[in-house]
């Protein structure tokens, strides 16, 4: 979840640019099949975190909305939050 909102920050994007991206930005750690990441799109626009900015045939390009972008900062603070109980942890 938090990848794929990531992979919009910068950029429209369809499916297979959000694929590679995740796995260029993981260095290969996560891999997104194709049913975990339209999974995820539609559940994202159900949520008014994406919304769709193109169709081309099959390909479908998407756009994060400001409710996302808020989402991921929730996200990526929640992340931070956690490595700190970590580490306060391992002390």
């Amino acid at each position: 979840m938090f990848y794929v909102l990531m992979s919009f920050l910068r950029r429209d994007m369809c499916g297979t640019e959000i694929t590679e991206f995740v796995e260029r930005r993981t260095r290969g750690r996560v891999r997104l099949g194709p049913g975990t990441l339209y999974t995820l799109l539609a559940k994202f626009q159900d949520e008014g975190f994406i919304q769709e900015t193109e169709v081309d045939g099959r390909k479908r390009t998407y756009r994060l909305t400001d409710q996302g972008r808020q989402a991921y900062h929730e996200e990526l603070d929640r992340l931070r939050a956690c490595v700190l109980d970590g580490e306060e942890e391992e002390r």
